[in-house]
């Protein structure tokens, strides 16, 4: 293990009351960072001793705002412990925004500031802003959410915050399925294939599946089934960059028939292994195997 692995790469993310720290811890965890939120800075060194016991995850992001009340009597002197500290490599990330567009976020939330005791939000906020500022100057990154949608927060963070080598490849699952048990709840874009033929009705394939040779070819031997492909992928493969550049780092792809038994996993099969020639490719068929003892068609 080298001297940048053993070192505990740790994340304090603090800011403005609104300004998105929420969306930010998530990002952190997205990125394989071990987070807590609202984490009391006088428990940020035993915490620390016991991550270095264990060392699971050496990358840590930690909430510490004004929801901890002892924040301000505390933070300095533990700010300080940690900058001395050999074993941590720690920044401070804050996060900002305009006093009129925390006031906006609140309004839309209509929950009330945790320093507004009279109940006025920009109150509250000025307060904050005041006892946040030595906070504020000590921070290696700050960032002003104002005109960042949460999207382009986690974009933002990721590229401050996240190496190369660390970032999740974009990969692609391909999957089937059979309408009669309902559509995928995490499909992205999903393809009807019940106008094709169906070989249900041919009594020597109905206990196949798309997967073996006989249904295959059947599916894919008829004209429309081809002309249906070659119009679906052409629709599907010039978008996948645009999918990975925008910071996606799963798309699923789902193709329904009746049963999820023939027709779909057959096409499933087919995108999937021409996806797979440039793409990382995983491919599942969620009723292949399913059985109903009913007269419905498959």
């Amino acid at each position: 293990m080298t001297d940048t692995e053993k070192t505990i790469q740790l994340v304090i993310v603090t800011g403005m009351s609104g300004a998105g720290k929420t969306v930010a811890i998530q990002s952190f965890e997205d990125m394989g960072y071990f987070t807590i939120d609202n984490m009391p800075p006088a428990l940020l060194p035993k915490f620390i001793e016991l991550i270095q016991l264990s060392m699971d995850n050496n990358k840590l992001a930690l909430v510490v705002d004004m929801r901890s009340r002892s924040f301000f009597a505390e933070i300095r002197s533990i700010l300080d412990e940690l900058e001395n500290h050999e074993g941590i490599d720690f920044k401070i990330l804050f996060l900002d925004a305009t006093d009129s567009e925390l006031v906006a976020r609140y309004k839309e939330t209509r929950r009330s500031h945790p320093l507004a005791a009279d109940g006025r939000v920009l109150d509250g906020i000025t307060l904050e802003r005041e006892l946040l500022a030595p906070l504020k100057n000590m921070s290696q990154n700050v960032i002003d959410t104002t005109e960042l949608t949460p999207r382009n927060l986690r974009k933002v963070i990721a590229e401050q915050f996240s190496r190369q080598d660390s970032q999740p490849e974009f990969r692609i699952e391909v999957m089937s399925f059979g309408f009669k048990y309902g559509l995928p709840l995490d499909a992205d874009l999903v393809f009807d294939v019940r106008f094709l033929p169906n070989p249900y009705y041919q009594p020597e394939l109905r206990n196949q599946t798309g997967l073996d040779d006989a249904v295959y070819n059947y599916v894919m031997d008829h004209q429309e089934s081809e002309d249906f492909y070659r119009h679906l992928y052409d629709l599907i493969e010039p978008i996948l960059p645009s999918y990975k550049r925008e910071g996606k780092s799963v798309l699923t792809i789902a193709m329904g028939c009746t049963g999820g038994q023939h027709r779909s996993v057959a096409f499933a099969a087919r995108l999937g292994r021409d996806l797979a020639k440039d793409w990382i490719v995983n491919m599942s068929h969620r009723d292949k195997d399913r059985r109903k003892e009913t007269v419905n068609r498959s």
